[in-house]
């Protein structure tokens, strides 16, 4: 069991629902090595964005309103940061402003950059999974630590019942390693 044909697998599996939407930046261009994770994934089900990240959060709510299950995908939580306002600030909360009666799913992927074999500097290796956790109370933050962990987080976050979003954390140095 490998750590990058895990996430593979897992986003085989999400993509087999006909609701499942992949956004983001290189979900359908080369860009990151998440990229390589959706190729079991038909095309028609990624929507690629510019780098608009507030934009693309914005644009991820909407699709759950219209019945679809967004995975939002931010490479690095150094980006995911940009997106705070809506996350926090809308996404968190959209249940509490609908009464209790939103009930899609929203999958928010992102990651802590790898420093292996080359360091990229801080702005890219960040992990802010404490700090943005604490300012939510409706979203669960899962970290990937290992690849056996991999398939059951997404399964989870997918069949939800419990109205909560849930940010997915993997750690990029892990795709090679483990």
């Amino acid at each position: 069991m490998k750590y990058f044909s895990e996430l593979s697998k897992a986003m085989s599996f999400l993509g087999k629902n006909k609701k499942t939407v992949f956004i983001g930046q290189a979900v359908t261009y080369p860009g990151t090595a998440m990229t390589n994770t959706l190729k079991g994934v038909n095309i028609k089900q990624k929507l690629e964005l510019p780098v608009a990240e507030e934009m693309q959060m914005g644009i991820t709510l909407g699709l759950a309103f219209e019945g679809y299950i967004p995975v939002s995908i931010y490479p690095r939580w150094n980006f995911l940061i940009l997106a705070l306002n809506q996350l926090v600030n809308h996404i968190d909360k959209v249940n509490e402003m609908g009464n209790g009666n939103f009930q899609n799913k929203i999958i928010i992927r992102t990651g802590i950059g790898s420093q292996r074999p080359l360091h990229p500097q801080s702005q890219h290796v960040s992990d802010f999974t404490s700090s943005v956790s604490k300012m939510c109370k409706n979203i669960e933050f899962i970290k990937l630590k290992n690849p056996k962990d991999i398939l059951p987080a997404y399964k989870k976050a997918i069949s939800r019942k419990d109205k909560k979003v849930t940010v997915i954390v993997e750690y990029g140095d892990y795709y090679n390693e483990k």
